[in-house]
């Protein structure tokens, strides 16, 4: 009994030690997988979010050189083929068996009428593959574009063009959509701490307004720059075989108001001697590197607008619906009074910013800022070409983009100002010109009336910048619900594929016609628009329609239930049209359950 006893008391002694080795073991494990006494939890979080706002910037920018570096290629293309293909002796020693002209005139007839099409089918192609790779998509057709120069047939250039028409739409819908997801981002980054504190709250209104205006006019600055990159090829290459303005213009009688359609008595050979195939091969080479850079910026360097989930459920809202919701957004009153100014915006580069027109075989084309293509012959060349000649078209040109691009910033006063300030100042400048170009004809070949045509091309600049600037933002102040806004900026968009179309069927017009018809538009454009502030003012309801709820599959992927991943908790600026607008309906209780109702 007596060795039990002390067996018990030996026992009772290694149980402590036991539970003392137990817990030395859990304190060192916790050592080891705890937190690190110097992690300071608030701090890594303003790194992360730091990271995310630099991340957004860097987007934002990526985007803005990607349709910098597209449109440069694109415009510096066109316009030096085309006065390629405008000279006789060009035509007749390099393609005389081809019909080039033939080929010229369906290009231009596919790249101007498609577009009239697109709103039938962006939407759904920019919710089928993503915002971020339906820019990519696009960039890609202008870069399959460029490389059909390579090899100038029926087969190549055609249907080329074709694709370029299609895809201008959804480019630029896209591109105005990624912008504007990227500045409520920034804001949502901004605002981190304040959305913990109150995630149940809505943002109040115009919260993130401020980043809506600095990001557009980020945007629209580097990308009115295109207008000056897109002139190298004819500066450095190009004007070594141009004649002279007494040659071009010697049988041109008439300029500006007095001149009916196109330039007549322009003649029909340019080139003093024809460039060979290798310099054009070398040029049309880099002009290609810089198209697939662009691409390759929208693959690295902009990163995805929405997260994963978010697009899955914008896509789950059906097909049938996604096709129907931009023509039911058009029920807005406030999207019906901007459509002149739409319009509008479509027609007013061309006065200045219109490329070369050929006599008699293609009338020229050229692609405004926001992406469309023009048609026409006007103050370019009625006024600029024929005053100082085709070998200063680029430096023109030049003029304008530089002035665009610096007055694009001047968007910014809509951040101590008035919205309706910057837009009424554009079309301000705008219709003075207009005055003064229907009443002036400047004489051919005149090169003292320089400064006043180089003043003219500045101020359309500045003018042209706050009306595309504007526009822009105003659309981003009044539509800040994410699932809407892919809609919103296809109906831009389409609508001035319409005043593209309009002016491709214009182009045989007295030049008188040509500056009435804009100058009336513009007169509309703003009544219009005074009128639809004014409603808002006195808070109208507008008339949206619903947004269906996502109707997930119960195949294919697992749904998650966390309110971080659902469609609307992106951040509560996405609300705001509740509480402006009480006919709209967009949280979950209110959305109907039938299919046959989801359209509201």
């Amino acid at each position: 009994m007596e060795k039990d006893v002390d067996g018990c008391q030996d026992g009772a002694k290694i149980e402590p030690s036991t539970k003392l080795g137990t817990e030395g073991t859990e304190t060192q494990l916790d050592d080891f997988v705890g937190p690190h006494p110097d992690y300071n939890e608030e701090e890594e979080e303003q790194k992360y979010f730091r990271r995310k706002r630099l991340g957004v910037i860097k987007n934002v920018v990526a985007a803005s050189l990607a349709g910098t570096l597209t449109y440069s290629v694109y415009l510096g293309l066109l316009q030096m083929q085309l006065i390629l293909h405008y000279d006789e002796t060009y035509r007749e020693v390099k393609y005389s068996n081809i019909r080039l002209e033939d080929i010229d005139r369906k290009v231009l007839m596919g790249i101007n009428v498609t577009p009239v099409a697109a709103l039938l089918y962006t939407p759904i192609l920019i919710r089928f593959f993503g915002t971020k790779w339906a820019m990519f998509l696009a960039i890609g057709i202008y870069a399959l574009f460029v490389s059909s120069n390579y090899w100038e047939r029926y087969y190549t250039l055609v249907p080329s063009a074709v694709a370029i028409g299609m895809v201008i739409v959804p480019l630029w819908a896209s591109m105005g959509t990624y912008i504007m997801r990227m500045a409520q981002k920034y804001y949502e980054y901004i605002n981190y701490k304040e959305e913990q504190e109150k995630e149940k709250q809505r943002a109040p209104r115009d919260a993130c307004n401020a980043y809506i205006i600095i990001f557009q006019t980020v945007f629209y600055s580097c990308f009115h720059l295109s207008f000056v990159c897109a002139q190298m090829p004819m500066v450095f290459f190009l004007n070594n075989y141009l004649y002279q303005l007494n040659h071009t213009l010697f049988a041109v009688k008439h300029c500006g108001t007095l001149s009916h359609g196109t330039l007549p008595g322009f003649n029909k050979t340019v080139l003093q001697s024809l460039p060979r195939s290798v310099n054009l091969i070398i040029v049309e080479s880099a002009l290609m590197g810089a198209a697939f850079l662009a691409m390759l910026v929208v693959l690295v360097l902009c990163g995805a607008a929405y997260r994963p989930m978010e697009e899955i459920d914008m896509r789950s809202i059906g097909w049938g619906n996604i096709f129907q919701l931009p023509f039911k957004h058009m029920r807005d009153y406030r999207l019906r009074h901007l459509f002149p100014l739409f319009i509008y915006s479509g027609f007013e580069v061309l006065f200045v910013c219109t490329g070369f027109s050929l006599v008699g075989s293609v009338t020229g084309w050229e692609v405004t800022e926001r992406g469309q293509v023009m048609l026409s012959l006007c103050s370019l060349q009625n006024y600029g070409v024929c005053a100082l000649g085709l070998e200063r078209l680029a430096y023109l040109l030049m003029a304008y983009g530089f002035s665009a691009s610096v007055c694009s910033s001047l968007a910014l006063c809509m951040l101590r100002l008035r919205r309706h300030i910057p837009l009424l100042a554009g079309a301000l400048i705008h219709s003075v010109l207009l005055v003064t170009l229907f009443c002036w004809a400047p004489e051919p070949r005149c090169l003292a009336q320089a400064p006043l045509l180089y003043s003219i091309a500045a101020l359309w600049g500045t003018g042209s910048a706050l009306n595309k600037t504007g526009i822009s933002i105003l659309l981003g102040m009044l539509y800040k619900k994410k699932e809407r806004q892919d809609f919103i900026f296809t109906i831009y968009h389409w609508w001035q594929a319409l005043a593209i179309f309009t002016v491709y069927l214009w182009s045989g017009l007295p030049m008188k016609a040509k500056l009435s018809i804009m100058l009336l538009t513009l007169v509309v454009a703003v009544g219009t628009y005074l009128w639809m502030e004014r409603k808002v003012a006195w808070n109208m309801e507008v008339r949206l329609p619903r947004i269906p709820r996502p109707r997930h599959k119960t195949r294919g992927y697992r749904y998650l239930e966390d309110n971080s991943d659902e469609t609307g908790s992106d951040g509560d600026g996405d609300k705001e049209d509740d509480d402006r607008h009480p006919t709209e309906a967009t949280r979950e209780d209110e959305l109907p359950k039938e299919d046959g109702e989801l359209l509201g």
